[in-house]
């Protein structure tokens, strides 16, 4: 899979965001995993994203919980974001 990314972005962005909307966490972090194999691996990932390899690895374990900080450095050293989008086809957003 990691090849498949890396040769087509887009299918990883459309991935990436089918999991978000879906909040399957674990396969989030196994696509997650996957992608930073396509970006040079773990290690090469963790110095992009300023984190200790140890960390990363454990985050992005099954058991991984990553927090929002953690995620957000994680996929800009994949030079990705996180985006938030109005649920549906209205753009309104309900206010209480």
């Amino acid at each position: 899979m990691a090849e498949l990314y890396r040769s087509d972005p887009a299918l990883a962005l459309e991935v990436i965001n089918g999991i978000l909307e879906d909040g399957d966490q674990a396969e989030l972090l196994t696509v997650l995993r996957q992608l930073a194999q396509a970006f040079g691996g773990v290690q090469a990932v963790a110095e992009q994203a300023r984190l200790n390899p140890t960390q990363l690895y454990r985050t992005l374990s099954p058991k991984g919980n990553p927090a929002l900080s953690s995620l957000a450095a994680i996929l800009k050293a994949m030079g990705l974001r996180l985006a938030v989008q109005p649920i549906g086809s209205s753009a309104s957003i309900h206010t209480a």
